[in-house]
Parts: C-alpha cells; structure tokens; sequence
C-alpha cells in the first residue's frame, strides 16, 4: 500500500467514525429532549420514557432536527419560548456527544 492508500482508508475510517457519533449523539440528544420535555408537562417513570420515545420516532420523519422541534414545539406550552427550545436542543447534543465518548 502507498502512503495516499493509507492516508485514504483513514479518512475513511474517521468519516464512518464520525457519522456513527453524530447519528448516536442525535437519538440520545433526543431521548433526553423527550425527557426534559416529559418533565415540563409533568410526566415521569414509564409516560415519560414513552413520550422521550415518540420524540425518537419523530426523529425519522425527515433529515435534520425541524420535525424533533416541531413535534416538542407542539406539544410544550406557549410560554416556552422556540429560543428556550432550540437551545436545550444545542445543549443536550452536547451533553449526548460527551457522554458517548465517556463510554455512558
């Protein structure tokens, strides 16, 4: 193998690596919204885990994240703000990324 054969295969490699992170990062980002929003709403134990699920099934609907915040949107009261949100949204991904790497 040549040098540009490896440096090939481990662009790839860290290209599938990635992918695979940011697909984890994005159903745990979103069973933790689907809690957090559960809690807002004042469902806990098992209600809860279900609708953090249904916030995971919305996730297929479409590519990216506007049909995971349209489906919370909907179903949080007007006083949450999309702002507040969109950012529980951006911190929780990385709370997600964070705990994947530790292995969580």
């Amino acid at each position: 193998m040549t040098t540009f054969d490896n440096r090939k295969d481990t662009a790839e490699k860290k290209f599938a690596l990635d992918a695979e992170l940011e697909f984890k990062a994005e159903a745990r980002r979103n069973k933790l919204l689907g809690l957090w929003v559960a809690e807002q709403l004042g469902k806990s134990g098992e209600e809860a885990d279900a609708y953090a699920k249904s916030v995971i099934a919305a996730d297929f609907q479409e590519a990216g994240d506007e049909d995971v915040f349209r489906k919370v949107r909907a179903d949080l009261p007007a006083e949450v703000s999309d702002h507040v949100i969109r950012r529980q949204m951006d911190e929780l991904k990385g709370r997600a990324i964070e705990e994947i790497k530790a292995g969580k």
